[in-house]
């Protein structure tokens, strides 16, 4: 991948244009989603990438895996989302 460099302006609403080469050499869309990020000094936008289903289908596979080991069972679960939730309306 290349390097690029190119200079835009931010709008009066923060607004601010991906210059098109730029756009083109991430593949970037209509609607793409950027994380901001700053250190106090400098900004960084970066692409949020959307996982793929495999990935998120061997999360839920590990995430299960480890349920069962550790004994956890899905009436714990239930029971500390409500808790949870209760908590979050007090």
């Amino acid at each position: 991948m290349s390097s690029a460099l190119d200079v835009t302006t931010m709008s009066s609403k923060g607004q601010v244009v991906i210059p098109t080469d730029i756009r083109k050499e991430l593949g970037l869309l209509t609607g793409a989603k950027l994380m901001v990020l700053t250190d106090g000094s400098n900004l960084l936008l970066k692409p949020m990438q959307t996982p793929k289903l495999q990935t998120f289908q061997a999360l839920i596979r590990r995430s299960r895996h480890l349920a069962k080991i550790a004994g956890l069972r899905k009436s714990a679960v239930a029971k500390a989302l409500r808790k949870i939730r209760h908590e979050g309306r007090a």
